[in-house]
């Protein structure tokens, strides 16, 4: 009902990066993903997510559009062009859905694209999805 249903065991070992400029929004999200048993990390601009990306290899990212000093495409362009971090799975999560923005983020290879305000049912969904299918493909290598 709260998006905070999840299975523990998918959970135990994930590591949830956040890259967002707004704290509070920051802070809902970790609240949700931390009670799902989630590790996270934040980060508040592209730059900052980048950096923290290298050091802490997170399973996935929640990636924010507009921020300041680089914005969430820039960040994302630069990620898949990084042996190490190309491969991270993110979720755009952003009030932008104009549908310019949902297919430059597209064309570098997102696996979701959520609008705020979040479902955390949905969110949490589709989070637990994408690194089931993380784990399976890196099980079958």
């Amino acid at each position: 009902m709260f998006g905070l249903k999840s299975s523990k065991k998918e959970s135990d070992t994930a590591k949830i990066l956040i890259v967002d400029d707004e704290p509070d929004c920051i802070s809902i999200i970790q609240c949700r993903l931390e009670w799902c048993h989630y590790e996270v990390i934040t980060a508040t601009n592209g730059k900052e997510g980048l950096e923290k990306a290298a050091s802490e290899k997170p399973d996935l990212i929640l990636l924010d559009t507009n921020m300041p000093i680089m914005n969430g495409h820039d960040m994302l362009e630069r990620m898949r062009k990084d042996r190490v971090l190309k491969d991270i799975p993110v979720v755009m999560v952003t009030a932008i859905c104009e549908a310019k923005d949902i297919d430059r983020a597209s064309s570098f290879g997102i696996s979701d694209y959520v609008t705020k305000p979040i479902d955390f049912t949905k969110l949490i969904e589709k989070i637990s999805n994408i690194l089931r299918k993380k784990t399976l493909v890196s099980a079958k290598k």
